[in-house]
């Protein structure tokens, strides 16, 4: 296989029963510089959408601004980083939630990219490193750091982030909390190696 060629690998966190896997492209290494000016741009974007009011309106278009690939009824918290110099590495699926002081970041060397799809929840402090996807309605916990793709409906928490039950429904602001926690199902501790 040749070396400008990309290559394919499959990872993700998830009990094997609900594992949706997928293919996380990863492009050969290679040295991005950044204009002046839309890296200008780029930062004050991202400050402004850090400190204003707007989570499903002004911060959404100014992420848009930037790059980043924004759906419907997505809602973004306040301090919310998404990759600086390339916005354009993230996707985030219609309905999805990302809770104040979230990070994104999409790119380090080979890997690249970040896809948080439909009405998944990332919560407060949580950290998303590239080549993740976090899958359909997963729901990441406060403080999680991601290095992993969450397969879909699955909740993950700690640092790293490992799969500690499955929702039954995803956690959204149309879903009472109670409802939420009495689908949760529970999986199994793995025992210490």
């Amino acid at each position: 296989m040749s070396s400008t060629m990309p290559q394919v690998e499959q990872q993700s966190v998830g009990d094997a029963a609900n594992l949706a896997s997928r293919p996380v492209v990863r492009e050969p290494h290679r040295e991005v510089k950044e204009k002046l000016w839309s890296g200008i741009r780029n930062r004050v974007c991202q400050h402004l959408a850090r400190i204003l009011p707007g989570a499903q309106s002004l911060r959404i278009s100014l992420h848009r601004w930037r790059g980043v690939n924004i759906g419907k009824g997505v809602w973004i918290g306040y301090d919310v980083i998404l990759d600086t110099s390339r916005p354009h590495l993230i996707t985030i699926e219609d309905g999805a939630s990302l809770s104040m002081r979230v990070m994104v970041i999409a790119h380090f060397r080979e890997t690249q990219g970040v896809k948080i799809e439909q009405d998944a929840f990332v919560g407060p402090g949580a950290i998303i490193l590239p080549n993740v996807t976090i899958g359909r309605g997963a729901v990441v916990t406060a403080g999680s750091v991601v290095s992993q793709s969450v397969a879909p409906m699955t909740v993950v928490q700690g640092n790293p982030a490992v799969p500690i039950a499955n929702c039954g429904i995803p956690l959204s602001d149309k879903v009472p909390l109670k409802e939420f926690s009495r689908r949760l199902k529970p999986l199994p501790k793995k025992a210490n190696t």
